[in-house]
């Protein structure tokens, strides 16, 4: 563009101005340059020719050429030509002739390192040796190589004879390029003149500019012929230590030498381009430098080399930081330090810190902007977990509260089955034998094993705490600072169906989502933590979790600060910084699980989707607590046991219809409708008995107590479900803020060994809910029962004795005791203090074997067999006739005991049981009727309706 063309930026101008030149003339000539640039740049130059001055232009150019200049060149040559043959013809063949007749007729050839330094000596114009060379100069220059090549030719042996050696190297530079430019190649390339020539201007004549530039066209020339080791390692060798930039240029040639081979030599072009790169870095060429590696990095990059590639990485995030480029070089650092890095901790600490240092400077231009993405530490996304609803309060006293669910326990998906099971359970029997079909099964902790394909639910003011899993990969430790999570929310009230704008976190935001920051949280190197950050909404509506922010630092000295452990410094606050830290973020990105199911999404890679940390938030709901107060650990088989739990409504809104379903309902009771009254808290005067005992008299003969019940005041009747049993709360509602404490009878399992029983506590709110329904509670129990009794009871028909009546259709009832207990719990002896009966055909007379007035007692292993005379009712009634024996001075009265709600309980699971078991054996009839179900028949028919109670107390050493 004109003359302004000439003030432009060389490439290889300094980026920085030398130390060596006085900074006044440095400004002075700067400014006299910046001057001429304003002064030629407004007037372009040729903007007012015309298209006729363009051809008059060309015309004249062309003429001057042909008419000119040629005829000239021409008559140049011919004239030169002439002289030097009419000059030296004479002289010639006088030499010739001396040198044939004292030397021989060949000049001897000497080597060049014995001859002397001639480069200063100076021709005179009309010299002939000058005068050939300048022929020489004309032929080439019109393209007569061969001519050219001659005349070269015959002026370096002038120049060798005379020792004039500057000369001859120019001769021989120029006859290798006329015999490489002669069309036809008649003659090979000598390349042999060319490293004559570089030996010359190197070693002779010290001239490591003319050196260099024979260098390059020899290696254009040998690049051209395809021949790149030859070239490579000539521009290697002209490599020294007295010019950097010179050196830089010859090593960045040599690399490009070793990639365009026919088999390309990747690592020399990246290991010459590392060299390059450093040479110019010494040159003051930063631009260059930053090239040179970047192309290096482009080799090395992904080939395993990590030393390589840190040390690359580094030297590109220095020179991008000298040059401005703060983007680059933050790039360049969050490789090394995202690379499984091998070098050792002073030198990642290192890294580390110069990281830190870039990234700070990188994110004052832009304070305003958004926060960009730290490497550092490493987030598995796919370990994240999800946890809904407060921290349970620990255990306070005799009070054990209920286990539910928490972070601290692993998962089961066993486990998760069965709760998913009994919810579904309470809530058919809740819908009337149906499942609704937006009925989502609660999840309270969700991680990469739950079922997240929908969106999960939060109560609103509950806290949502997510557990994020570090990992710090290198060898120094990392210390995050005001670390917290960043959401995005949008409010939305589901009773209205009105939306509301989406909010992102900011400061003003807390009255929609509070943020929980934890102020520091120490990574010890290559150690993986969790960290549990919360999240309390206050309205309802969709958040959305985005991943975490923080302030990323380094602690100073080692790990812990004099023995301190880290867990308390993270508490405490000790751990000291070094003053350099940066803020950032990283996002959650959670992969859903593979779909594996139509035959597109087994042939493609598919996912679906996980939203897990996208909860809704609902409206208020309450909140249950449950406290179990004494309750046991260890019971013996069939012992009974009164404990206490305590219901606490947390919550601002009443709870009702609050049931608890167990795969286990035999197991615990809360007592029926006619029981007796019993303590309602553990403190009170009657708590030591589990049963209501009456005083008899102890002259009486052994005769039956009756008394009678119907199921329906136990809750269970022959349609309801077994396992879902109502909670007797007061007025059916439990208030905010209130706690209510009901007794509960535990039975121990009638099989030995460790037991785990699963409680599922559903209650609702007052007020219904479109999103949340109902919630739950979990609790699971750990029972440990030992041996106690073994019972077997056999009946015989007796028309002998006949009842008051005068009736001979009466039984006698054998009943079988063993105390199978081997004292390994402490156990001495068992007392049976009464025998009961219960049946609507049947019931307990007296008793055969009167013994005396004390009850029967039994050391381990010790048997007894009981005798017992039982009548049929009087009526076919609709309630149970419980018919109580007593073996001592006091009745228990069974009918109003646990006794009787154990009885009704069983009652029940047995008739769910027989139901399925005719429904099984129904749909196989119609086939054949199996032998199995023929000896059941045969068993039912000898079977008579009769239940029996034995109740006994047991003697503790």
């Amino acid at each position: 563009d004109g003359l302004s063309n000439n003030f432009k930026t060389h490439p290889l101008q300094l980026d920085h101005p030398s130390g060596s030149l006085d900074s006044t003339d440095y400004m002075k000539a700067s400014t006299s340059l910046q001057d001429s640039k304003k002064s030629n740049s407004g007037t372009p130059h040729g903007a007012c020719l015309t298209l006729t001055d363009h051809d008059r232009i060309r015309q004249f150019i062309q003429e001057f050429t042909f008419r000119g200049l040629l005829p000239h060149i021409e008559k140049t040559i011919r004239q030169l030509n002439d002289q030097l043959i009419s000059r030296k013809g004479l002289s010639r063949s006088l030499i010739s002739a001396t040198k044939k007749w004292f030397s021989g007729s060949k000049v001897p050839e000497k080597s060049i390192n014995e001859l002397k330094n001639t480069s200063g000596l100076l021709y005179p114009p009309e010299a002939p040796e000058l005068q050939i060379r300048k022929m020489a100069d004309l032929c080439f220059l019109v393209q007569h190589y061969e001519l050219a090549y001659s005349c070269y030719h015959t002026a370096k042996k002038d120049f060798l004879n005379d020792q004039a050696m500057l000369y001859a190297a120019g001769a021989l530079e120029m006859a290798a390029v006329s015999a490489f430019l002669q069309p036809g190649a008649p003659r090979p390339y000598p390349a042999h003149y060319m490293e004559t020539a570089i030996q010359t201007y190197r070693d002779i004549c010290k001239n490591m500019v003319l050196a260099e530039r024979c260098v390059l066209l020899s290696a254009e020339i040998l690049k051209s012929q395809s021949k790149y080791s030859e070239a490579a390692a000539l521009l290697i060798r002209l490599t020294s230590e007295d010019s950097d930039l010179r050196s830089a240029l010859l090593l960045e040639q040599a690399a490009h030498c070793f990639i365009n081979m026919r088999s390309p030599m990747v690592r020399k072009f990246a290991f010459h381009m590392i060299l390059a790169g450093h040479r110019f870095s010494k040159a003051g060429q930063k631009k260059h430098a930053l090239r040179c590696y970047c192309q290096a990095m482009q080799v090395y990059k992904g080939k395993g080399w990590s030393l390589a590639e840190d040390h690359i990485n580094f030297t590109i995030g220095r020179q991008s930081f000298t040059l401005r480029q703060l983007d680059n070089a933050v790039s360049a650092f969050r490789h090394i330090l995202i690379n499984d890095s091998k070098q050792p901790p002073a030198q990642q600490g290192a890294f580390l810190r110069e990281y830190l240092y870039v990234y700070k400077n990188a994110t004052q231009l832009s304070p305003d902007g958004p926060l960009p993405q730290l490497p550092l530490p490493y987030i598995n996304s796919s370990a994240t977990r999800v946890f809904f609803g407060h921290d349970r309060r620990p255990a306070e006293g005799e009070k054990q509260a209920a286990t539910h669910v928490s972070l601290d326990q692993e998962y089961d998906s066993e486990s998760s089955q069965q709760w998913k099971e009994l919810e579904e359970q309470v809530v058919s029997v809740i819908n009337k034998g149906t499942i609704p079909s937006n009925f989502q099964p609660t999840q309270f902790c969700l991680n990469r094993y739950s079922d997240n394909s929908k969106f999960p639910l939060a109560v609103i003011e509950e806290p949502i705490t997510v557990e994020v899993s570090f990992r710090n990969p290198l060898k120094v430790p990392l210390l995050l600072s005001d670390l917290s999570l960043l959401w995005k929310f949008q409010p939305k009230d589901f009773g209205a169906k009105r939306d509301g704008e989406t909010k992102e976190q900011g400061m003003c935001d807390e009255d929609m989502v509070g943020t929980e920051a934890i102020a520091e949280f120490l990574i010890n190197s290559e150690e993986t933590k969790v960290a549990r950050l919360k999240l309390f909404p206050h309205q309802t509506g969709e958040l959305h979790i985005l991943g975490v922010v923080y302030n990323l630092g380094t602690v100073q000295g080692a790990v812990s600060l004099d023995g301190i452990d880290p867990s308390i410094g993270l508490q405490t606050g000790k751990f000291v910084s070094n003053g350099l830290s940066v803020r950032g973020r990283q996002d959650l990105e959670i992969q859903g699980p593979r779909l594996n199911n139509t035959k597109e999404e087994k042939t493609s890679i598919k996912y679906g989707p996980d939203r897990r940390l996208d909860p809704i938030i609902t409206e208020e709901m309450p909140l249950l607590e449950v406290f179990f107060i004494n309750f046991p650990t260890g019971l013996l088989c069939g012992e009974i046991r009164k404990a206490y739990v305590e219901f606490v409504n947390v919550s601002k809104c009443p709870l009702t219809a609050l049931k608890v379903v167990s795969k286990h309902p035999e197991f615990f009771t809360f007592g029926g409708n006619t029981a007796v009254l019993t303590p309602l808290s553990p403190s009170a005067s009657e708590n030591c008995s589990a049963y209501k005992t009456v005083v008899t008299d102890p002259t009486s003969v052994r005769t039956a107590l009756l008394s009678s019940a119907s199921s329906a005041d136990f809750g269970v009747g022959t349609g309801s479900s077994p396992e879902v049993i109502q909670v007797p709360l007061p007025d059916a509602v439990l208030l905010p803020g209130a706690s209510v404490q009901l007794p509960m009878w535990l039975r121990g399992p009638d099989e030995e060994g460790v037991h785990e029983i699963n409680f599922l506590f559903y209650y609702e709110s007052i007020k219904k809910h479109s999103k949340m329904c109902h919630r739950v509670l979990r609790h699971t129990a750990v029972i440990c029962t030992s041996r106690s009794l073994h019972i077997r009871a056999t009946v015989c028909r007796s028309n002998a004795l006949g009842d008051e009546e005068g009736r001979g259709d009466n039984m006698l009832l054998f009943v079988d005791v063993e105390n199978i207990n081997t004292s390994e719990t402490g156990v001495k002896e068992f007392h049976i203090v009464q025998v009961s009966s219960n049946s609507k055909h049947w019931k307990l007379q007296k008793s055969v074997n009167v013994s005396g007035d004390k009850d029967t007692k039994l050391a381990s292993r010790e048997r007894a067999k009981l005798c017992f005379k039982a009548v049929r009712c009087k009526n076919s009634e609709e309630n149970y006739t419980f018919a109580d024996i007593v073996f001592g001075n006091e009745q228990i009265i069974s009918s109003a005991s646990p006794c009787a709600d154990f009885f009704f309980q069983s009652l029940s699971s047995e008739f769910k049981r027989t139901q399925v078991q005719s429904h099984t054996h129904a749909s196989g009839r119609a086939v054949k009727q199996s032998f199995d179900e023929t000896v059941r028949l045969i068993q039912r028919c000898s079977e008579v309706d009769l239940n029996i109670v034995v109740l006994w107390k047991v003697c503790m050493v």
